[in-house]
């Protein structure tokens, strides 16, 4: 077998076997059950407990929970805005850069602020150690916001019928401190021994194998990268993000980091399965965003291991694959799978450009961010899948005559009208981006670098990236403009708390309602025939939305070749 393969198999399969475990482990954070971190954790919660005057045990409704988060998310913003605009005047600042104009520190803000880490800037000049850092704390609580939101989901159909859904605060701690603290820590313990800087000193003078000496950024990366990937936010320290030796030491390092950004939206599924006391619907949760993640990800292996056959006719040997882009330390595959993960599970992160693979390859980048459901961020992915169950199970009580139901309560109208906002919201955002950034080609298309069918795509990617909360570009867009930097932040904002609002009102509402127990003629989410339905759901949205984009992307470049 192919080494190459064999290291993907390899990765997978970790995966797999260490979610499992985490899944139960945060099923048991989330269930205030004891865990083996509990002696260490609780005093620091204590701690900050008693600083802020929260009462982590004050039980909160549905509507309290979005109040909570957010209000804390307004205030991160302002924050943000004042420490990225005020950068230069601000310490930890060797290499003195500059602070951000207004609309990038904008973006930028709003962009970490929802998971998304959409760069306008690079990392290495854009930004000082005081803004990474500040960033690396968005990082964690971003995700913890996400986790803790997911939570709401666990606690409305764990109580038969309920108001009380648990505490915010409670639960968005514990995701920081229990979950995202301690595997952080242990993943760059590996990065540092694996020659990734940690330093707060400026650049360093280096000499090139060509004799030249050349400044070299650096800084406290080993402490950034881990959190980048764990919560699924892909913001690169430097520029090139994993592409960079520095960020991305060796191909150790790539599968690290390739299994810090899988293994808690993995985990996260079969929590909610330990969680709710029902693990046969987590595994056919899983089933389902398992079957969408091969259908995606062995096109692109294959196609870019293949390598780029307008070259191959130039006489150049391609028996590497298509190496436009990549890294040879990683090669192809690695790349190939890479793209589709970080896409799938909207971690945005890149080893490799995306501009640069092949057109169908991008394709499948771009359908693994319009789906937008197959395993997801932190959270996120909980979030987003819930709404297609909903819409299935109510598909499904149609096809049988009967009121549709879920886990005991009854999906009706004010469930169907949130879930089918949410669910058309996420076209909405991207499709009507594109189409005023290419309406109005002085704003939108003018910073392009590529015309034609790929510098369409380029648009299209970069309103998908926003509205999915990935972050990861078609880099061959100049984006650093006020027209991008407002309107892509305007999507990120939606794109982030519409999916999160949604499901957690569905699951409000449904919480409150009467239990009705299983019988005769209950319809099963549990097994392979109701999974089946939900693919075939998210199937058929992300068709008929996303298909005429498509072709005037990725599938006219293709048969343009």
């Amino acid at each position: 077998m192919n080494t190459e393969i064999l290291g993907i198999i390899v990765m997978f399969i970790v995966t797999l076997l260490l979610g499992l475990p985490l899944g139960k482990y945060i099923a048991k954070v989330y269930g205030n059950e004891k865990t083996w971190l509990d002696p260490l954790f609780q005093p620091l919660e204590r701690f900050f407990y008693r600083v802020t005057g929260i009462n982590p045990s004050l039980q909160m409704t549905w509507k309290q929970h979005l109040v909570a988060l957010l209000t804390i998310n307004l205030l991160w913003f302002l924050l943000s805005m004042v420490i990225l605009m005020n950068m230069g005047y601000l310490p930890l600042n060797p290499d003195g850069n500059p602070g951000m104009t207004a609309d990038l520190a904008f973006n930028t803000s709003i962009s970490f602020l929802v998971n998304c880490n959409l760069q306008h800037y690079s990392g290495e000049s854009g930004v000082s150690y005081l803004g990474q850092i500040w960033l690396m704390f968005l990082q964690f609580v971003t995700a913890g916001v996400g986790m803790a939101a997911a939570v709401v989901i666990f606690k409305a159909f764990r109580d038969k019928t309920t108001t009380q859904l648990g505490n915010f605060y409670d639960f968005f701690v514990k995701s920081c401190t229990r979950i995202l603290l301690p595997i952080s820590v242990l993943v760059a313990a590996i990065f540092v021994f694996q020659g990734m800087p940690m330093t707060f000193e400026g650049k360093d003078s280096m000499i090139t194998v060509a004799g030249d000496t050349v400044q070299v950024s650096r800084g406290p990366v080993a402490a950034f990268v881990p959190i980048k990937h764990l919560g699924t936010n892909g913001g690169g320290f430097f520029g090139a993000n994993s592409a960079h030796p520095f960020e991305n030491p060796n191909y150790l390092t790539n599968m690290v980091e390739m299994i810090a950004q899988f293994i808690i939206p993995m985990a996260m599924i079969f929590a909610f399965g330990f969680f709710i006391r029902k693990r046969k619907f987590s595994w056919m949760m899983f089933g389902v965003m398992t079957i969408g993640f091969i259908i995606l990800t062995i096109p692109n292996i294959k196609m870019e291991m293949a390598g780029n056959p307008a070259i191959a006719q130039m006489g150049i040997d391609t028996s590497m694959g298509a190496m436009e882009g990549k890294e040879i330390r990683i090669g192809a595959a690695a790349s190939g799978f890479w793209s589709i993960v970080t896409t799938m599970i909207s971690t945005g992160s890149v080893n490799s450009m995306h501009d640069s693979y092949m057109p169908l390859s991008g394709m499948n980048e771009l359908i693994a961010m319009m789906v937008n459901a197959f395993y997801g961020g932190v959270g996120a992915g909980i979030l987003n899948f819930f709404i297609f169950i909903i819409l299935a199970v109510f598909i499904s009580g149609l096809m049988v005559g009967r009121t549709p139901e879920f886990m005991g309560k009854k999906v009706e109208a004010r469930e169907m009208k949130i879930a089918m906002i949410v669910a058309l919201a996420h076209p909405f955002l991207i499709l009507v981006g594109t189409a005023l950034a290419t309406a109005f080609p002085a704003q939108g298309a003018s910073t392009l670098n590529n015309p034609g069918f790929h510098g369409f795509s380029e648009i299209l990617y970069e309103y998908t990236s926003s509205a999915a909360n990935n972050g990861s570009g078609f880099e061959g867009l100049g984006d650093n403009t006020i027209w991008w930097n407002i309107s892509t932040g305007i999507v990120l904002l939606l794109g982030r708390f519409i999916p999160i609002i949604g499901p957690i009102a569905i699951a409000g509402l449904l919480a409150e309602k009467k239990f009705i127990p299983e019988g005769e003629g209950t319809l099963k989410t549990d097994t392979s025939t109701f999974g089946l339905m939900v693919f075939a759901v998210i199937a058929i949205i992300a068709a008929l939305s996303f298909f005429p984009a498509l072709a005037l992307g990725p599938i006219a470049e293709y048969f343009s070749m």
